[in-house]
């Protein structure tokens, strides 16, 4: 019981001391004071995941058309103007994209990279409807680990990427990864319309490939920064190297069991499996627009047996 009393006494006195060093521009801003309110949201968000697919049991699954269009578009607009903040910000701070440390200064430019910082943490959090929305419409496939995983670390740990570096580097993952949420929430818009508008959404694949060359630029930018000592917290970059690499493990396993370790069909597949692919992956299962055409067996059976009295 000691060692556990000492482990808990040091682990607050640690946390105590951080706090000397936080970002004192934001410990007045929504949900910054204390970690207690972003850690009871993910927990909730934990529990809902398992509460919801019992409460979802027996039930008809929800439809939420309109709901997931307007949703889809909100984040859309969210995302660009995130995108829009950190890069109209960082270009009046004179930002660097190779080394930039943070400015904890009251500068207005500063300020406002920190701000956009933050609706970039908020709307993680508001991510979470992601899941919510799978679960009332019963599209319990499309709950992976990699999605509980990427949805309940990115709200989590960018508590603490604005806490303590709502500034410098931290800017160039958020300004990319906005600029990628932008066309992933036209994608997931413009496929909430419906099967009419989702056999012209061919590129969902490419939206997965652009996520893990993200991953890949940010290890590279983290690395390049750590080569050059940029004065930028060296356990920050150490931790989003390591934070990148589980998410190349991750997509990098997804992207090839879904698109490159198919199994080849034996037999045609049925038109409500075709509509269901197509309902989940935003494209129908037939890439290229065409079927294969085989001869019912009944006139196939009467092929064979012509075939056979002219041979007798």
């Amino acid at each position: 019981m000691d060692i556990i009393k000492h482990i808990i006494n040091d682990t607050l006195e640690f946390y105590r001391w951080s706090l000397t060093i936080a970002d004192k521009r934001v410990e007045k801003w929504p949900l910054m004071d204390s970690p207690l309110p972003t850690l009871a949201i993910s927990s909730s968000y934990l529990l809902f995941l398992w509460l919801g697919p019992k409460f979802m049991q027996g039930r008809e699954p929800l439809q939420l058309r309109k709901t997931l269009i307007l949703y889809n578009f909100s984040m859309l607009v969210l995302n660009l103007f995130i995108f829009k903040e950190l890069f109209l910000a960082a270009r009046a701070a004179n930002y660097s994209y190779i080394c930039q440390p943070v400015d904890y200064s009251d500068d207005p430019n500063e300020v406002r990279v920190a701000a956009a910082l933050w609706w970039y943490f908020i709307s993680k959090g508001v991510e979470y409807l992601d899941t919510v929305f799978f679960i009332l419409r019963k599209k319990f496939n499309q709950i992976s680990f990699l999605h509980v995983y990427h949805h309940c670390t990115m709200f989590t740990l960018w508590w603490i990427g604005i806490k303590w570096v709502a500034g410098g580097q931290s800017f160039f993952g958020a300004h990319m990864n906005a600029a990628i949420h932008v066309l992933m929430y036209l994608y997931y818009g413009l496929a909430a319309f419906g099967p009419k508008i989702q056999k012209y959404l061919w590129w969902k694949k490419y939206l997965t490939i652009i996520q893990m060359i993200q991953f890949h630029v940010t290890i590279g930018h983290t690395a390049l920064s750590l080569y050059s000592d940029c004065p930028f917290p060296k356990w920050m970059h150490w931790c989003l190297i390591g934070y990148a690499l589980t998410f190349i493990i991750l997509f990098g396993n997804f992207y090839y069991q879904t698109y490159r370790h198919q199994p080849r069909p034996e037999t045609t597949a049925k038109p409500g499996k075709a509509l269901h692919n197509g309902a989940s992956n935003g494209a129908l299962s037939s890439s290229n627009g065409k079927t294969d055409e085989k001869p019912a067996a009944g006139e196939s059976s009467r092929r064979r047996r012509k075939g056979r009295a002219k041979r007798d």
